[in-house]
């Protein structure tokens, strides 16, 4: 039986039907139009059965990594001319395919390779199988430039990878007298028979490589070993990482030989945009396209990724595709505004006017605090909602500014809070690496504990704004009341409207809790809030759905769906 999962977008080179077709001896699968490829069909010859997968598109991203047929690179012009080096990954072990280990060294690799400019061509995972192993090192050492195999070089029984890469060459394994010399110190044994031994008995014509990181004055006290182009690497993904960060540029990489790389995102799903890539496919053949679904992003629902030996083609291509593309449909969206920040704060100032006197008055007051404050005096209360969103960025860029630690942080659960908010509270404590203290509410009791865990904080910096309720006579820095824990509270976004808001989180592409984009315009827990209902509307086939909250027109109404709302 076959599984196919991928190739089976929208794209009109109909690679996956056909390819199958072809296998079967059969005309069937070949579809025309490229809306149609998703419909679905399999096939059986002599026996055997290959399912296409297709399912509705909400699940296929979670159980399949969906791509275009144009995925598929063409390597003609300029990359066979300069041979692009070809590498071929090997992962020896049960453990693997029954499922008990992840496999991370594979994800690992290939990413390093591809920065080398090695093109990793196929990926084959295989169990612990003195045959298995042989036959699979043999081909591939035929197909690919190198070969990186994982796993299986330990002291047990089932370590079976030195004996099957020497019999892929008609060679028998024996003790080096290195690595024999290595493990009798370590073990404290001179037992060649002894299960250690046996990771001192490599292939006949294998070679010892010693990692030096000349620039750390780190070398590697226990070699990696090589036979012809078959790299031999640990399995536990630590040693593995560490082995191929000290060897792999000298073992793999061919100066002069590197990818250029580009994205495009795009706010048109596959289908819209498939006539304009396969276009541009078929005009830049020596270009590597893919195209990736996005089906629940905040900034884009298609990833255009292009690739190429040549910077100044890549360049070409890309303006080839931007001009076909439907107006409208590309979007700057930036992965990662946070590392960086005040580069992309400072970017969007300049081209958005209306946000530069409510971020200037933010930024001002931040300054003020954190002049007065020292950082350990200074904690940020988050609770994952837009507001705090936003105040967080804005301290986080201050706290790179002033200090070198960590910003502290406390958020406040509630009862029956949204999934979705606790895990984007936790995302945020990663993204933004928060030292952040996780309070049971209320809020009152939740800041005593604070205090008595953190006794040096002083100030608490707030997403409060004056339209929340309770919150029209507040300063921008305001003591609490004389029966809750004795604090500065920091109001540094107080005179941001809703508009701020989100010009400021969607203007820096920030990740934002995705409830907001089902309807939602004010957090609560699941008690007390309801999608907004003026941003109700029907879908194309008349279902009702709720419109993004940054779509709301009728700002003052941002509390509409607070159920026991006054307004």
């Amino acid at each position: 039986m076959g599984l196919i999962t991928r190739g089976l977008g929208p794209g009109s080179s109909l690679v996956a039907s056909r390819l199958v077709s072809r296998v079967l001896g059969s005309s069937r699968g070949e579809l025309t139009s490229p809306l149609y490829k998703l419909v679905g069909r399999g096939g059986r010859e002599g026996g055997g059965r290959v399912f296409f997968f297709f399912l509705p598109l909400r699940r296929l991203s979670k159980l399949a990594h969906p791509v275009m047929a144009s995925d598929v690179t063409k390597e003609v012009g300029e990359n066979a001319a300069l041979q692009i080096p070809t590498a071929g990954i090997i992962v020896v072990g049960d453990e693997i395919l029954k499922g008990q280990t992840q496999d991370t060294n594979t994800y690992f690799l290939t990413r390093q390779l591809h920065g080398l400019g090695v093109k990793v061509k196929r990926v084959s995972v295989i169990p612990d199988d003195v045959q298995t192993i042989a036959s699979e090192v043999a081909q591939f050492s035929k197909e690919f430039t190198f070969v990186l195999t994982s796993g299986g070089i330990g002291p047990t029984h089932d370590d079976l990878t030195f004996e099957g890469v020497a019999a892929a060459f008609g060679e028998k394994v024996k003790p080096h007298p290195l690595l024999v010399g290595f493990i009798s110190a370590y073990f404290k044994t001179d037992d060649l028979s002894s299960p250690a031994m046996k990771m001192a008995h490599i292939p006949e014509s294998a070679v010892l490589h010693f990692g030096e990181d000349r620039s750390r004055g780190i070398k590697s006290r226990y070699p990696i070993i090589g036979v012809k182009n078959v790299t031999i690497f640990p399995g536990v993904p630590h040693l593995l990482e560490r082995a191929f960060v000290l060897l792999g540029k000298k073992l793999f990489h061919r100066p002069g030989i590197g990818f250029s790389s580009g994205e495009v995102y795009l706010t048109a799903d596959e289908v819209e945009v498939a006539s304009a890539l396969n276009d541009t496919v078929a005009q830049y053949p020596s270009v590597s396209f893919g195209s990736y679904p996005k089906l629940f992003h905040s900034y884009y629902k298609t990833k255009i990724t292009l690739e190429s030996l040549s910077a100044d083609v890549l360049v070409s291509a890309e303006e080839y595709l931007r001009s076909k593309l439907p107006k409208g449909v590309v979007v700057d969206y930036v992965d990662d505004t946070v590392t960086s920040p005040w580069e992309h704060i400072d970017r969007l100032l300049s081209s958005s006017p209306s946000l530069k006197t409510p971020v200037q008055e933010a930024l001002d007051i931040l300054k003020q605090c954190f002049e007065q404050y020292s950082a350990e005096e200074i904690c940020v209360c988050y609770n994952g909602g837009k507001d705090c969103l936003a105040v967080l960025h804005l301290t986080y860029a201050m706290m790179q500014r002033h200090f070198s630690t960590k910003l502290q942080a406390v958020y406040i659960t509630e009862d029956n809070a949204f999934p979705q908010v606790t895990e984007f509270v936790q995302q945020s404590i990663n993204r933004y690496d928060l030292d952040c203290e996780v309070l049971p509410g209320p809020m009152k009791s939740a800041l005593f504990t604070l205090l008595a865990k953190r006794p040096a904080i002083k100030a608490v910096i707030m997403g409060t704004r004056r339209s929340d309720p309770y919150s029209g006579t507040l300063e921008y820095f305001s003591h609490t009341d004389k029966d809750w824990p004795p604090m500065m509270r920091v109001n540094a976004i107080l005179n941001w409207n809703y508009s701020n808001i989100w010009d400021f989180i969607r203007g820096l592409y920030l990740p934002y809790c995705s409830l907001y984009d089902r309807g939602y315009t004010s957090l609560g827990s699941q008690d007390n809030t309801l999608p907004n209902p003026l941003l109700e509307a029907k879908d194309r086939i008349g279902q009702v759905m709720y419109l993004p909250a940054y779509k709301l027109k009728q700002h003052e109404m941002e509390r509409k769906g607070r159920i026991l709302s006054k307004q």
